[in-house]
């Protein structure tokens, strides 16, 4: 339990109490029972929403809330990613930009249509529509253990999160993730779709990112969450709802 308090803690603004003892491995293994916990709060949220005003409305409300919930931790970082990544600079300049604590007319677009498509895309579904809103933040949130897997951490031993970098993930480390794919196949086949774009998405994700600088960082981290979230909203609503 200590473990998913503090998972929850690094990665939401909820007020949980005192800081739990810093275990890496730990935090990064509960990233999607942590994600589900915060679904689950922005899900009963749109129960209160939709009985007041209507399902569009409901919807921006709904992102509003998960941005307060995380704090907008992974909208810096998507933010930060689009400002480094955009254009051709070389790796160097891309950690630096992404480095800066100011967000570009780039990271400022991008956030932007990312919020939009989210809003849009829940504003469209109605069956369906609690389950979609609980699962989707653990899946964009689990999404972050396969790039610590499978990718370098960029900075080095000098970055602030290179702690999370220590200890290789086995695969046994990803098992919090079946919790959400279990509840998927109560969606029916948008459950397969959604299954299938989360997989491609943070594939295509993590083949970018190592072309591009060759490793991750925090904010890629971040950038990954929000991209996957994104398309997975849009997946649950592809040819009419759930």
């Amino acid at each position: 339990m200590n473990r998913l308090i503090a998972s929850l803690q690094f990665i939401s603004a909820l007020p949980l109490g005192r800081p739990r003892p810093f275990d890496a491995k730990g935090i990064i293994i509960h990233f999607p029972l942590a994600g589900l916990i915060i679904g689950l709060i922005v899900a009963m949220g749109d129960l209160v929403f939709t009985t007041v005003w209507p399902p569009g409305v409901a919807a921006v409300l709904d992102i509003a809330l998960l941005a307060a919930i995380t704090g907008a931790f992974h909208l810096d970082g998507l933010a930060d990613t689009a400002d480094g990544l955009y254009g051709h600079r070389d790796r160097e300049r891309s950690l630096t930009i992404m480095k800066d604590s100011r967000v570009g007319a780039m990271g400022l677009v991008v956030v932007t249509l990312v919020l939009l498509t989210k809003s849009a895309a829940l504003g469209h579904l109605h069956q369906g529509r609690f389950l979609a809103l609980a699962i989707i933040p653990a899946y964009a949130r689990g999404a972050m253990i396969f790039g610590m897997r499978f990718l370098p951490y960029a900075r080095g031993e000098e970055g602030t999160g290179s702690a999370f970098f220590e200890t290789p993930l086995a695969p046994v480390d990803f098992r919090y993730l079946l919790v959400p794919a279990f509840l998927s196949l109560f969606l029916g086949w948008h459950g397969i779709v959604l299954n299938i774009v989360f997989v491609a998405v943070t594939a295509l994700l993590i083949l970018f990112y190592r072309r591009k600088i060759g490793g991750i960082t925090g904010d890629l981290l971040g950038a990954m969450t929000e991209v996957n979230e994104a398309a997975l909203f849009l997946a649950v609503c592809m040819g009419g709802t759930p």
